[in-house]
């Protein structure tokens, strides 16, 4: 069979026409558990009005009925919409901003724009991160660490994402009225924020697998949940291996924003690896909307699983419905000019499993 090596390195991955083969040497563990585990301590979503009343809109904290939030442009809706979530978690953690001791927080905008306006509102230590749409779950492994390790106390974890904004970034305004395909995804407008404590009651993040880029070879910057399938099956895959776990040690497996096409990719390739998920996995960005909102297939975006995970899937937590989830939220990290000029999309998942 031929293979096709898309980077050279003493470890990485092939790519193959139908699935991920590790190569050749010694692997570093990806797998972090945590021996001072933080909690969860406080919480809060802001969606936009099309995100309200899709199957989640229920339980999000704030629903937009003005995606412009009274601001001239989408970006400083954005700004002010993430700077609402930090505001409100911050409360719900009956905390105040000078009990901060470091902020986390990434968004879609060039040089993470967004979050680094919010955060020189607050005056506290800030680390602006990257990983696009698993921003989230890079925050909240960032911060186990730091809390893990007795360096700080309490810490936020935020990102967001809007609709105008990010498709004037990647692909075209919103004035150019383009023609979508049927595999696209709909980028969530919305914002969320942890608050991570190394004390408290509420749910503990105990382990934390950091991802690898994976480049299965696709282009097209519609097809995101194609390009993601491949990063969240190898995250998945090696936190299953390396903890002992399966899909049936969790009451709940999500992934970030795969959308209906990519996770029914993820599960085609998770069973080429002797993994089923059945119904204890589900997608967030296939859960964000229904089929009358036409978003073809499903939500995407940093606020898309970012945004569940704050509001549904702790709300099941703090009711006892689900005990440990296990958390994948997915990235493509591409930029506006290597995909105009045809490059393939390099993807991440990174993940932390929750317990209550």
């Amino acid at each position: 069979m031929s293979i096709k090596t898309l980077h050279k390195g003493e470890t990485g991955v092939f790519l193959t026409n139908t699935r991920i083969i590790d190569k050749i040497g010694p692997k570093p563990a990806q797998t972090i558990v945590y021996k001072n585990p933080p909690h969860i301590i406080g919480r809060m979503t802001v969606v936009g009005a099309k995100e309200g009343k899709g199957p989640m809109g229920k339980y999000f904290h704030r629903v937009l009925s003005d995606d412009k939030m009274g601001e001239k442009t989408f970006e400083n809706a954005e700004i002010k919409m993430l700077t609402t979530a930090i505001d409100g978690a911050v409360a719900n953690a009956g905390l105040r901003a000078k009990d901060v001791d470091l902020m986390i927080s990434g968004d879609l905008l060039n040089q993470v724009t967004t979050s680094n306006y919010v955060a020189r509102q607050y005056h506290v230590p800030y680390f602006g991160i990257y990983s696009a749409c698993s921003t989230m779950t890079e925050a909240l492994n960032l911060a186990s660490t730091f809390i893990s390790a007795g360096h700080f106390d309490n810490i936020l974890c935020s990102t967001a994402s809007h609709f105008a904004t990010a498709e004037r970034t990647y692909r075209y305004p919103l004035e150019y009225g383009c023609q979508r395909p049927p595999y696209a995804q709909w980028t969530v407008t919305g914002a969320a924020c942890s608050v991570l404590s190394s004390e408290g009651n509420g749910p503990k993040i105990t382990m934390g697998t950091i991802g690898r880029v994976v480049d299965f070879g696709t282009t097209d910057l519609n097809n995101m949940g194609a390009a993601m399938a491949p990063a969240a099956m190898d995250t998945m895959v090696a936190l299953f291996r390396e903890t002992g776990s399966g899909p049936k040690d969790y009451d709940l497996i999500i992934t970030g924003d795969l959308g209906k096409l990519g996770s029914d990719i993820l599960r085609d390739l998770m069973m080429e690896q002797g993994y089923y998920l059945g119904q204890r996995y589900i997608d967030c960005g296939n859960m964000m909307y229904d089929s009358s909102q036409h978003c073809y297939q499903g939500g995407s975006g940093a606020a898309c699983s970012a945004t569940v995970f704050n509001s549904f899937v702790l709300d099941k937590m703090l009711q006892g419905e689900y005990e440990r989830v296990a958390y994948f939220a997915t990235g493509a990290l591409m930029s506006t000019q290597s995909c105009y000029q045809g490059e393939t999309i390099p993807c991440i998942s990174h993940a932390v499993v929750i317990e209550r």
